[in-house]
């Protein structure tokens, strides 16, 4: 059997201008790099503008497992399969770190035969974007530590610096650092800190921004450190927006792309959803709803994490109405949470079936209440059996979710036209009136126990002293009406990455929580979570390499 990068290297691909074409988009409108890659023009944007909006799909998915779940392949899947059935449509998708890439989780291409290409540039450099805000943040950083060496004329204290250098890799030993060692010309000595760039605010801002005078906007309101006072410091006041939006001129584009069977793709930003908000950026998915009549996003990890940060983020802060949501799950993720061992999840199971489908429940009901469609979709493998697959099935009808078996993986869009029927069923049938979860005025606090207690089934929430002390200078800022982008594990529903199924009779515990002012939401830390990934023991770094014919092997 092919592996998914021989796959994608096999395929034919169309020059990115016919693929083009699809949506309507002129050579002129294109800024390309090659022949299968381009960024959409700003001019493309502008005239566009006044089209009508097409209909808004998010595929979101049930917590993730060792014996995973394939959202990204089945949203990819989806795409190729209405245009199997003539529809004009476009993905919205978002571009893969290179920490998972060399780490364990792997790219966000998708997989067999629902991918999108080229699969190899994609999950790595790509167009350049997250180099980019990797330079543009840590740029903010370096004026920072500059203006506190050249005399500090603004009095940063520095116990109280905030704003962290990044770095696109999974690098434990870059958490927690001592920066500036050695004589007085090598800078102020002080503890510092890196996240994984896709966590950095300036990544967030980037997948927000609206064109690039909301972008600057947004880079000149972060705030990087505090005075001996308490006083905010920003980036405007350290005259670094402009300089880093510079950086950003040609990232805030959207990218577009391919899939194996030639739906446009256009991909742009990449926060994760367990330590940031999890979607792609407002930009690429509004370009995508003015260029095409279907629209499918993702969001991040489980409906828990990715959905809820789509909805009460996105969503609130673009302007966004989602028309209808896909929920994706796996016989053998389900039969993970009934407690099944990974080596045994190929065998019929239908007590552990049973047992673990209580996860599948949950998130079907935090997604009922967003108010918008639902329609349900099992990943098939092959070791399925089709009395597992019918006892899903009853399960969701019964729950009143529409259902469809997904076979895109193998069959590529063929093998999703049953799901795309049953969208457009939703579509067509069932109105959205989405709302999100809180209103603007609700308490910080109030909204953390909010999402803790509806979405997570939280008994209630534990703050530690720095948290509330956070919590409460933020509110004085003015920031008590900000949305709240909860960092925790995607393994679970809790903050308990043990606890599977559908886990009961817990609290979750904010441990840090921080103003990201330019992206607009204050960011809250449960349990042990951490901003900078480290690498697993055998990382998948060891299996990547370049053959004798400059052939990148080994990419999953």
């Amino acid at each position: 059997m092919k592996t998914d990068i021989e796959i994608a290297q096999s395929a034919e691909m169309l020059p990115i201008s016919e693929v083009a074409k699809q949506l309507s988009i002129s050579e002129d409108d294109l800024e390309l790099y090659g022949r299968y890659k381009a960024k959409l023009s700003d001019a493309l944007l502008k005239k566009t503008a006044a089209n009508p909006d097409g209909k808004l799909i998010l595929v979101t998915a049930v917590n993730p497992t060792p014996a995973g779940e394939g959202k990204t392949t089945t949203s990819i899947g989806l795409g190729q399969a209405f245009g199997q059935l003539g529809k004009k449509a476009a993905l919205a998708l978002r571009e893969p770190s290179l920490g998972p890439c060399f780490g364990i989780k792997g790219g966000a291409a998708g997989g067999g035969m629902a991918q999108v290409v080229p699969m190899e540039d994609l999950n790595l450099h790509f167009t350049g974007d997250f180099h980019a805000i990797t330079a543009a943040n840590n740029l903010l950083a370096a004026l920072l530590d500059n203006h506190m060496h050249q005399g500090n004329a603004l009095g940063i204290d520095p116990r109280q610096i905030v704003f962290k250098r990044c770095l696109d890799m999974n690098d434990r030993a870059l958490r927690n650092l001592v920066v500036g060692l050695g004589g007085k010309a090598d800078g102020i000595v002080r503890e510092d800190h890196f996240v994984i760039t896709v966590a950095s605010e300036v990544m967030a801002i980037l997948c927000l921004a609206e064109d690039m005078q909301d972008l600057k906007r947004r880079l000149a309101k972060i705030i990087v450190a505090y005075t001996f006072d308490g006083t905010p410091v920003t980036a405007d006041d350290l005259h670094a927006a402009g300089a880093m939006a510079a950086l950003l001129k040609d990232a805030i584009k959207p990218n577009l792309i391919q899939t194996l069977e030639h739906t446009p793709a256009i991909v742009h930003g990449g926060p994760f959803a367990n330590i940031a908000h999890g979607c792609n950026s407002v930009r690429a998915t509004k370009a995508a709803l003015k260029l095409a009549d279907f629209v499918i996003t993702e969001a991040g990890f489980g409906a828990d994490l990715g959905a809820e940060k789509f909805f009460d983020i996105k969503c609130r802060k673009a302007g966004l109405h989602p028309d209808c949501v896909v929920l994706v799950a796996t016989i053998r993720a389900l039969k993970y949470n009934g407690g099944v061992p990974k080596a045994m999840l190929s065998d019929e199971n239908l007590p552990a079936l049973a047992q673990g489908i209580v996860n599948l429940e949950k998130h079907i009901e935090n997604l009922k209440q967003y108010r918008v469609p639902i329609v349900v979709t099992l990943n098939a493998f092959a070791t399925d059996t089709k009395a597992e697959t019918d006892f899903v099935a009853a399960f969701c009808q019964e729950r009143g979710c529409s259902f469809a078996l997904s076979k895109v993986w193998e069959q590529g869009g063929k093998g999703g036209i049953a799901l795309a029927e049953r969208v457009l069923e939703a579509l067509a049938g069932q109105e959205s009136h989405f709302q999100p979860l809180y209103p603007d005025t609700l308490g910080l606090k109030e909204k953390i126990e909010t999402i803790a207690t509806k979405i997570y089934g939280a008994d209630g929430v534990t703050y530690s002293p720095s948290a509330e002390k956070s919590l409460t200078k933020m509110t004085e800022l003015g920031m008590g009406d900000f949305p709240v982008c909860i960092a925790k594990t995607q393994y679970s529903l809790s903050d308990d990455p043990a606890k599977t199924g559908r886990p009961s009779g817990f609290t979750v515990h904010v441990r840090e929580a921080y103003a990201s002012a330019g992206a607009g939401f204050v960011v809250v830390i449960l349990g042990a979570m951490m901003t900078m990934p480290g690498l697993p023991k055998a990382p998948a770094a060891h299996a990547i390499d370049v053959d004798e014919n400059d052939r990148i092997i080994g990419l999953f």
